[in-house]
């Protein structure tokens, strides 16, 4: 809620005027300053920063709430996405849960945007089909969003609503794409999204890809940037998701990393690298964006290729076992060969694997030093 417009706080205009006029906008900027310096910079009196800091803060920090409330919410709101895989659904406790962040790993061409597509549509659908009857928030940012294959896992999915007359224009028109190409742009559609929920009943919000556009500024700026650019948007996702308890989905690239990397963190120390045998480490997989973003999701789904096969495997939930279904791509989108799953256990929890399918490795370039 640190991001949450004082705008829209029920100050008294006069007071919240002067808070726009100082460029003092979020929560997180009024709450950040002492109280004294705040007195200083708005030029008003004590008692009238106090009240407004109070209301502040009571509006900003989420309300208190007991785990009978929340159990009953759940139980009227359903909670969940359902992703009409069964056995994923099954393992999720019901599907892709609402106020939270589910994150898709893994490499290019695997399947990750084919399982948004599938999201959108069932976001939309209408309740009698199993859907939220809303619309959607599409952030494309590499443009591998294409309205055909929509269409065309709709037909094979729901050749009920979609060989209906005009249905297919309908479910497609409650899929609002944005296509970010900066992280300025990233930035300023993420502000704008908060009111875009509210005025247009949105039921989902997908980022694909995340890294790509953090991938691009790491290119462009500075290490000091860096660190502030992944924070940004994390930062607000997180708060999105919690402000308007809808499932939030963002995909995340992979990129090699080599086990001389691993030892060298800091927090190691310096490390004798010649008892470390480094020409015989060899590389692997991880997500490009690191241990910070890793943190802030709920929900990890590593999307991963071996053996000749693909798998979706659940590699972090709170409520969920560490398992993996194999998968193929269909005309209808994911489809599960099994819904048993395999049980994952140790360090394959958190593994990537690529082997035996030609998929493309994204984000070949690291974040140096960046924690996110």
């Amino acid at each position: 809620m640190s991001n949450k417009l004082i705008s829209q706080m029920g100050l008294p205009s006069s007071l919240a005027n002067v808070f726009a006029a100082r460029n003092i906008l979020t929560a997180k900027d009024a709450l950040s300053l002492p109280e004294f310096d705040l007195v200083a910079l708005l030029d008003v009196d004590r008692d009238q920063v106090r009240t407004a800091v109070a209301r502040i803060s009571e509006i900003a920090c989420p309300p208190w709430r007991t785990a009978l409330s929340l159990m009953e919410d759940r139980a009227v709101t359903g909670g969940y996405l359902p992703t009409r895989l069964l056995g994923l659904d099954r393992a999720l406790r019901g599907g892709i849960p609402f106020g939270s962040l589910t994150e898709l790993v893994g490499p290019s061409g695997i399947g990750k945007t084919q399982f948004c597509l599938k999201l959108a549509l069932l976001a939309a659908l209408p309740p009698s089909y199993g859907g939220l009857n809303g619309r959607v928030i599409y952030m494309d940012t590499e443009s591998k969003f294409h309205s055909t294959r929509l269409i065309e896992i709709g037909r094979s999915s729901f050749p009920h609503i979609f060989n209906s007359e005009g249905m297919a224009q309908e479910m497609a028109g409650r899929i609002i794409v944005l296509r970010p190409a900066s992280l300025d742009e990233l930035t300023e559609s993420l502000q704008q999204i908060q009111l875009i929920i509210l005025q247009h009943d949105v039921k989902l919000l997908i980022v694909d890809s995340m890294a790509a556009i953090l991938l691009g500024e790491n290119k462009r700026s500075t290490t000091g940037q860096k660190q502030h650019s992944c924070h940004l948007p994390l930062s607000f996702l997180k708060s999105l998701a919690e402000f308007s308890q809808i499932p939030i989905v963002v995909t995340n690239q992979v990129r090699s990393q080599n086990n001389y990397e691993v030892v060298h963190f800091p927090f190691q120390g310096n490390m004798d690298t010649t008892s470390c045998k480094l020409e015989k480490l060899e590389s692997h997989l991880i997500p490009a964006l690191g241990i910070q973003w890793a943190h802030a999701v709920t929900i990890r789904l590593i999307f991963e290729a071996h053996s000749g096969q693909r798998f979706i495997k659940i590699s972090k939930s709170p409520t969920s076992p560490a398992i993996a279904f194999p998968f193929l791509v269909k005309s209808s989108g994911i489809a599960l060969l099994s819904d048993e799953g395999l049980e994952v256990t140790g360090s394959e929890m958190n593994t990537i694997r690529c082997e035996g399918l030609n998929v493309l490795v994204e984000g070949a370039e690291p974040f140096p030093h960046l924690g996110c």
